[in-house]
């Protein structure tokens, strides 16, 4: 029974330290317990029913409960793991008596102070195995702290360009494009230029599907109220005359059909046309 609940602390701790790769390193559109805690609070607090400001919260609220959550269930899996041990694999300092220091409490406790790499010394692993496990520990709990400064390291950059994508596409709405000006070298290089900035975007969805889940508010930076401009766009420039016109057209058409295709399989599943992806994708996201 006693390695039960230490292969079972190993277990949650192999589980913990997947999420974290396929969160940071290899995301996949299976999602894993952190899309699991972002989705259910966008579902819990959508825009559409949220108090006014509230719906801005879910992203960093979201980021926060997975960090507690790989936190947590790292130190509770290899309090686990030194529970049945206690206390005979442990050494402990004089002014504590092992006989009352061995239930889950202290095992956590020990727990946390290896992860947090404090090193207090007043109960510290002394079988061989132990003394060789305990250090995993304090690696992985360096790691996590790693990986949340680099996940937020790479979210808030991709919602920069994600905000500035859309106020470049609220800007040429308002400068009201036609289909004659976009006709020359300057419109095709604005058509090209959206191109390349939704196909960033496509990625940052792709590579940080968790930035989906952050709120852009209903004014200009929102590109789910924006985008549909840009889709206007390209069809004004697909009608132009000039070649090099109609190719940026054609080549902006395709990056927003790629992004309704990430949309669609990661977030939204609608299985509907790049249209009817993006005006859903507008609906996820209204505050109306």
């Amino acid at each position: 029974m006693d390695w039960l609940v230490t292969l079972t602390g190993a277990a949650v701790v192999l589980i913990i330290l997947r999420d974290v790769f396929h969160t940071l390193w290899h995301p996949t559109r299976h999602g894993g317990l952190s899309r699991v805690v972002m989705t259910g609070l966008w579902r819990l607090l959508p825009p559409s029913r949220a108090v006014r400001g509230a719906a801005g919260l879910v992203g960093p609220l979201g980021m926060v409960c997975v960090v507690v959550m790989w936190a947590g269930g790292v130190a509770v899996g290899w309090a686990l793991v030194y529970w049945p041990h206690l206390p005979e694999a442990f050494s402990f300092s004089s002014s504590l008596d092992p006989a009352d220091h061995a239930g889950p409490v202290d095992a956590l406790y020990v727990s946390l102070v290896v992860l947090a790499t404090l090193g207090l010394g007043d109960i510290a692993p002394a079988a061989g195995w132990l003394r060789v496990v305990a250090p995993l520990e304090a690696l992985v709990g360096f790691a996590l702290l790693t990986a949340t400064v680099s996940w937020i390291l790479g979210i808030y950059p991709a919602l920069a360009r994600r905000r500035a994508l859309a106020l470049r596409i609220r800007h040429l709405r308002r400068a009201g494009a036609t289909p004659q000006q976009l006709d020359s070298d300057t419109g095709a290089a604005i058509l090209d230029g959206l191109a390349q900035e939704v196909t960033r975007v496509c990625v940052d969805f792709t590579q940080y599907p968790e930035s989906y889940y952050f709120h852009d508010g209903h004014g200009d930076t929102s590109l789910a109220r924006t985008i549909t401009c840009a889709a206007d766009l390209a069809e004004r420039g697909r009608t132009a005359r000039g070649a090099g016109t109609r190719l940026a057209a054609s080549v902006l058409t395709s990056a927003l059909e790629d992004l309704a295709a990430v949309l669609d399989a990661r977030f939204l599943h609608t299985e509907g046309s790049p249209q009817q992806v993006l005006a859903a994708y507008a609906r996820d996201h209204s505050t109306g």
